[in-house]
């Protein structure tokens, strides 16, 4: 078995674009004479790997705690892509895919309005990418609005490096922040096949 983390890193990953930085302050210190380290994490819920509830575009969609958490583990396919797919794309790619597919682009794999609409209708509960956004930037609205209306989870801004196109296990819960519509979440993909 070998395991990829898939993960960014909170607080050396650039923020999306408007969105705050993370910040860590040093609470107490035993090198200062504390007698244990404590620190302070501030973040938004959209920094680095993250999962987008729907309620992150849909105001009547779940929130984190409202996802069945089996939607967050379970086999998952990743493809390469360069660039933007669109529902004919979708319709070709999707019956070759498990219910969880991640899309390797480079930070460069996105969807359209219309890709979503294909996905809506499939059956699959998780679409992933390594760019920073599921959606192009011309259509970011609607593109997740259609995600997020049919309870599809959205896995942003993954570390897809020396992970090569196949069928893999996903192991991608996020951390329990119940109410909320989105929160961070150490991904791994799982290859039963090599190592030991």
């Amino acid at each position: 078995m070998l395991l990829y983390d898939i993960s960014r890193d909170i607080l050396t990953t650039e923020p999306y674009e408007g969105d705050p930085a993370p910040t860590m302050t040093i609470l107490n210190s035993i090198e200062k004479g504390d007698a244990y380290n404590m620190s302070q994490v501030t973040m938004c819920t959209h920094n680095a790997t993250h999962i987008d509830a729907p309620k992150h575009f849909d105001e009547d969609g779940a929130t984190i705690g409202g996802i069945r958490l089996s939607h967050f583990y379970g086999k998952c396919t990743v493809v390469t892509i360069d660039g933007v797919l669109t529902g004919e794309d979708m319709e070709e790619l999707l019956p070759h895919c498990k219910k969880r597919l991640i899309l390797h682009g480079g930070g460069n794999a996105y969807l359209t309005s219309s890709a979503a609409q294909v996905i809506a209708q499939s059956g699959l509960v998780l679409i992933g990418t390594d760019s920073v956004s599921i959606a192009a930037p011309f259509d970011e609205m609607r593109t997740h609005l259609e995600l997020a209306r049919a309870g599809v989870v959205v896995l942003e801004n993954l570390f897809l490096e020396g992970v090569s196109d196949g069928e893999y296990t996903l192991c991608a819960f996020p951390i329990k922040l119940s109410n909320a519509e989105a929160a961070p979440c150490r991904a791994v993909l799982i290859d039963q096949g090599k190592g030991i």
